[in-house]
């Protein structure tokens, strides 16, 4: 696969005109280029730039609504639930996850369930987002059915990705995992390489487990993270957010044709609120520097706190510039004419 060279302000313009071209208003059409375009920026090309064919093709079929908005259905002061009314899964989920720090400034905690939603692309956006506003966040979606259930055949669960965030001034902590050990996403990515995974990903279509992406997602049954305990996770994550929610659980997204009126879950903490913030950093800072110091199994070898390895790409990107599949920016580009 032949790679080119994009500049963030080029994609942003690209992708800001695709947006607006199906009909989302200016104000939204940015909002979509900006995060897509730093998803991308940040190395996460699976759910950033090579999910916009997609997201343009749920567009056309009316799966995401471009004329809807999440709103508020319940409020028990500190918790709220909201209806994604089918619209933009980034939209709703900035909504949601800029109310739930709202909620977190007021009482402290604040969480914000939402129910019919659409796919919100990279999770770590909204825990990046609610670092930056000096907020540890807990948030989690689930999925159609991706990965059999440990010692089960059938997709019976979800990848149901979870994000952890922790808000540091030398570099927030940010961890963003599917509970598949590689995300549909990822796989894809590297298909697009025609690379093989680094370790056993999922079960091809005569059960055996494989590193060879293709064969995965023919057999569309990804690998659990940690094996059983991946998937009691993701099933425990399922029924959180289809409770809290009163939305739909993977089970019943698994009836629809499409992965579309999902179930997602947006927690935010105000550390704050204890008055004890250097007391907080320090803590943190005695963690990594504990890690980052430890003997390594190769001698050029290093470990990283999560979110570490998003800012040394972050910061490369933006010197260097994206590099896109051309097949991908090629589509896109037809997309806009």
């Amino acid at each position: 696969m032949s790679e080119i060279r994009v500049s963030s302000k080029k994609m942003k313009s690209v992708l800001e005109s695709l947006f607006q071209k199906h009909s989302f208003t200016k104000e939204q059409a940015f909002t979509l280029a900006k995060i897509h375009t730093e998803s991308t920026l940040d190395g996460v090309y699976s759910h950033g730039v090579n999910r916009v064919p997609v997201f343009i093709d749920y567009v056309k079929k009316g799966l995401i609504k471009t004329d809807a908005i999440a709103t508020k259905t319940a409020s028990m002061g500190s918790i709220e639930r909201w209806d994604g009314n089918l619209g933009s899964g980034i939209l709703n989920a900035l909504t949601c996850t800029d109310q739930a720090i709202k909620l977190a400034k007021t009482y402290g905690l604040g969480l914000v369930a939402l129910k019919n939603t659409n796919h919100w692309m990279r999770g770590g956006t909204y825990g990046w987002r609610a670092a930056e506003q000096g907020c540890i966040s807990i948030l989690f979606t689930n999925t159609i059915p991706n990965m059999p259930a440990w010692g089960g055949k059938e997709n019976r669960i979800g990848n149901n990705p979870l994000v952890i965030a922790i808000p540091r001034p030398n570099g927030h902590v940010v961890l963003d995992m599917a509970l598949s050990q590689f995300s549909f996403g990822k796989m894809q990515s590297l298909e697009l390489k025609n690379e093989e995974l680094p370790f056993h990903g999922g079960w091809d279509n005569n059960n055996e487990l494989t590193k060879h992406p293709k064969d995965i997602m023919d057999s569309g049954r990804a690998l659990p993270v940690g094996y059983w305990k991946g998937s009691a996770l993701s099933m425990i994550l399922d029924m959180l957010a289809t409770l809290l929610s009163a939305g739909n659980s993977t089970y019943k997204i698994g009836l629809k044709k499409n992965e579309t009126a999902l179930s997602q879950v947006f927690m935010c903490i105000d550390p704050s609120t204890f008055s004890d913030t250097e007391i907080q950093q320090n803590l943190l800072n005695e963690i990594i520097k504990f890690t980052h110091e430890g003997p390594y199994m190769k001698k050029d070898g290093r470990t990283f706190y999560p979110g570490e390895r998003t800012l040394a790409t972050r910061k490369k990107s933006k010197v260097e510039g994206m590099q896109v599949s051309s097949k991908i920016w090629e589509e896109i580009l037809e997309l806009v004419d």
